[in-house]
């Protein structure tokens, strides 16, 4: 494990060590038990694209393991006025131990991993989102398995609703390489892609793709939503009149086995893509799951600036 570029970097065992790792970590920050083990490391945090919980996790983070974590925006670099990724890797390379970066494009990450000689993480893209959905696994994993109510990953069946975009195709990848079965719905024209169904095809009984919410989370362990419009994105009626009834909601629980929990990578807006009322019935779990970003991602940066 050489960068985090997106999930597919990431074997069932890599995954598992992230999350004894992450398991670890968390322990220790409970019981308020000093763990350095980065120290005198600095990470650059490269924002072209901006965020609440992705800067607050890593610079924390990095805090927490005895390093440092540098913001950096766009107005900060000389890559937002013209200079090449090339040539901002190699002089990033010379001066940190590692980067992690939020960006649109994901050949950004990937070009910054193949002429950097530090490690890369991806913060986020349009086309993945690894850390997030570490922390979403890391997540079923505590409610799930970890309290003896299932065994394995293999018993469970996540269900992702909304757009055929970053989460979604990195929830497929990491929820079918965990061993889960995984159940995808979105509106036609918001569908995922090609890749993302062959992916799927490879897991055989594992994966189902639907345009119907009710086929997707029936008998579902696990709900999983994200926002139906983004930063960057200017399509926002069209894309509300799109997933109108594509909405965690009580009518929509009826479809998951009881006892499912509900998960949102935030920010949520209430009532579009998860009612209320829902909302608050799972936001234990939600919350949790946001403070587990904190974690898988310190697993990360231990995993590859060690």
């Amino acid at each position: 494990m050489k960068h985090l570029l997106k999930m597919a970097d990431l074997t069932k065992d890599d995954i598992f060590d992230i999350f004894e790792t992450a398991e670890k970590l968390k322990s220790y920050n409970k019981n308020k038990i000093e763990h350095p083990v980065l120290k005198n490391k600095t990470l650059g945090m490269i924002f072209i694209k901006s965020s609440t919980r992705t800067r607050v996790s890593f610079e924390v983070g990095m805090h927490q393991l005895g390093g440092k974590g540098l913001f950096l925006s766009a107005n900060d670099l000389q890559l937002g006025r013209g200079e090449s990724i090339y040539d901002t890797a190699k002089t990033l390379s010379r001066y940190l131990d590692g980067v992690m970066i939020r960006t649109y494009a994901q050949k950004d990450v990937e070009d910054f991993a193949e002429h950097g000689d530090i490690p890369v993480i991806n913060g986020l893209t349009d086309y993945a989102h690894p850390c997030q959905v570490l922390a979403d696994l890391m997540t079923v994993k505590e409610y799930k398995i970890n309290t003896g109510k299932y065994k394995s990953f293999d018993d469970l069946k996540l269900c992702f609703i909304g757009d055929g975009f970053n989460m979604a195709n990195s929830l497929i990848v990491g929820g079918l390489t965990v061993g889960m079965n995984v159940a995808v719905a979105n509106p036609k024209g918001y569908e995922i892609t090609n890749e993302m169904k062959d992916f799927g095809s490879k897991f055989p009984g594992k994966f189902l793709f639907a345009n119907d919410v009710k086929e997707a989370a029936k008998d579902a362990d696990v709900l999983v939503t994200d926002v139906w419009y983004s930063m960057g994105q200017d399509d926002i009626e069209e894309r509300k009149a799109a997933f109108k009834d594509y909405r965690i909601d009580a009518e929509l629980m009826k479809s998951a086995k009881g006892g499912a929990i509900v998960l949102h990578c935030l920010p949520a807006h209430k009532d579009e893509e998860i009612s209320s009322e829902i909302f608050s019935l799972h936001e234990n779990v939600i919350f949790e799951e946001a403070e587990n970003r904190l974690h898988a991602q310190k697993a990360v940066m231990v995993k590859l600036m060690t």
